[in-house]
């Protein structure tokens, strides 16, 4: 598809232009010629902080919705223990904007042992469990008690990966899952990207093992849908309020709101397909 041949050349331009060496040549980063396979002695271990296209602390220095917005577009990175790079391109996400927001595991600026991250600076990561079972995956941002969730992702690269991932977290015999089911969700992503609570707290800009990349072609306004947050149960007018944002047309979301995507086509934001 010319589409996808489109972001696999954005992202090979991505990997040129950074500090970091090819994917294939990642394997043998672990052991230096003098036979010492600490990373940390590494002279990769010392670029890595170092990232020319890693996003920096002034990204993710914005309020809460600004930021959700701001994500779109943007690539998520994960590398494996084993030198494997995940990428995804973020395509949904939701705002939960702390002190009067009752969706907000911080409503009312409740600071607990669990959400600790979200009053932390932003960039730090947020994970939580649901269930008991799946993990989701926060970012806090400007605002007491802020974070973003971060909902799908569009796989680039690591696909196999992610399929691994996914299947290692499924009971019982699984189907091959496609593309697009590979990171449609919030749990799903964090399955796919092997995130668990060992990630809660980690600093985005400062982490080896994940970060986020700056995407090309970046949508305009007129490609994000702005709509309502899912699974909050009861919770008066936040429930209703529009704090999801996705892109438009894009099959990686979780879930499309054609509703709303009519509406603002009726209003001009942009034209019916």
């Amino acid at each position: 598809m010319p589409r996808k041949r489109k972001l696999l050349a954005q992202l090979s331009a991505l990997q040129s232009n950074s500090s970091f060496p090819p994917f294939d040549a990642l394997e043998n980063l672990n052991t230096m010629p003098d036979g010492n396979s600490s990373p940390k002695s590494s002279k990769y271990f010392a670029i890595e902080k170092k990232n020319s296209s890693q996003l920096e602390a002034d990204f993710f220095n914005q309020p809460c919705v600004s930021l959700a917005k701001s994500f779109l577009g943007q690539i998520l990175v994960r590398k494996l223990p084993d030198g494997r790079e995940l990428w995804g391109r973020i395509v949904e996400t939701e705002a939960y904007l702390g002190g009067e927001d009752e969706a907000s595991h911080s409503k009312g600026g409740k600071q607990t042992q669990r959400n600790a991250a979200m009053f932390m600076k932003p960039g730090t990561l947020y994970v939580y469990q649901i269930y008991g079972i799946y993990f989701c995956v926060n970012v806090s941002s400007q605002g007491e008690g802020a974070a973003v969730l971060l909902r799908s992702l569009e796989p680039l690269q690591g696909l196999d990966a992610m399929r691994e991932l996914r299947s290692a977290s499924r009971k019982g015999p699984t189907k091959l899952l496609k593309d697009w089911q590979l990171c449609n969700g919030p749990s799903k992503l964090c399955q796919a990207f092997g995130i668990d609570k060992a990630f809660d707290q980690r600093d985005l800009t400062q982490d080896a093992a994940i970060w986020m990349a700056p995407g090309h072609d970046l949508p305009g306004e007129q490609d994000v849908v702005a709509t309502t947050r899912i699974g909050i149960g009861n919770r008066g007018e936040w429930a209703q309020k529009p704090l999801r944002f996705y892109l438009r047309g894009n099959k990686f979301v979780s879930v499309v709101d054609k509703k709303t995507e009519r509406e603002m086509a009726a209003m001009g934001h942009f034209s019916c397909s």
